[in-house]
């Protein structure tokens, strides 16, 4: 588990353990060969030859622990996909977009959840705090609506060292267009992005969203 934050959710889980009463040792093991947790700073190894993370960092805050978390794992570049959820907090838009802005070399903006909402006027607001923050659309941002082509283009355009972070949905199984809930899960969606890029399959996408179909777009 990379970053400071796990980090201290590492100490706290030893502390807890102490606390019941189990030795120091067992738990120190414990820690040492756990697998990781779905969704959190999780790494995508297909043999490629740069980094693929999935993180579920959805608030301006936890996105920014994310990337700042990753920035030293590379001397490349960091490429962040991420959206922002309709019916929810709108200024988190602007305010994820310009954290992404300053923090990564690019970023990639796409669906997450729009519900009701228009996901045209979703993006354009985060396309606005980008530019708040200096970014200049196609240089440091870009607009990709359909999930599956924005973590394709991510991978795509990684360059040996990069590290490409996946954030906002973590480990959720369904993406939610209109009132209904899609299957959805980002990990799978790398995978196969990384697959395609390596040359190791042509299957399709594994999963397909409503998004170019969907009657909330462009309205």
């Amino acid at each position: 588990l990379a970053g400071p934050f796990n980090v201290c959710n590492c100490l706290a889980a030893i502390g807890a353990g102490l606390a019941v009463g189990l030795p120091l040792e067992q738990v120190v093991a414990a820690v040492a060969t756990m697998p990781g947790v779905d969704g959190r700073m999780e790494r995508i190894d297909c043999g490629q030859d740069f980094t693929a993370i999935v993180d579920f960092a959805h608030t301006p805050v936890s996105l920014q622990r994310a990337l700042e978390a990753v920035r030293p794992m590379t001397a490349g570049r960091v490429i962040a996909v991420f959206g922002s959820a309709g019916l929810r907090d709108v200024q988190k838009r602007y305010l994820m977009a310009e954290i992404s802005v300053r923090l990564a070399d690019l970023s990639v903006l796409t669906a997450e959840d729009p519900r009701t909402e228009s996901l045209d006027m979703i993006l354009a607001q985060m396309a606005e705090g980008a530019r708040r923050a200096g970014g200049v659309e196609e240089r440091d941002f870009v607009r990709i609506p359909d999930r599956v082509e924005a973590i394709q283009a991510a991978m795509n355009l990684a360059r040996p060292g990069d590290v490409v972070i996946v954030c906002g949905k973590g480990h959720e199984q369904s993406m939610c267009f209109g009132a209904v809930e899609h299957p959805w899960r980002d990990q799978p969606v790398v995978r196969w992005a990384v697959a395609r890029r390596l040359g190791l399959s042509s299957a399709p996408a594994p999963f397909v969203l409503p998004t170019s179909t969907w009657p909330g777009l462009g309205t």
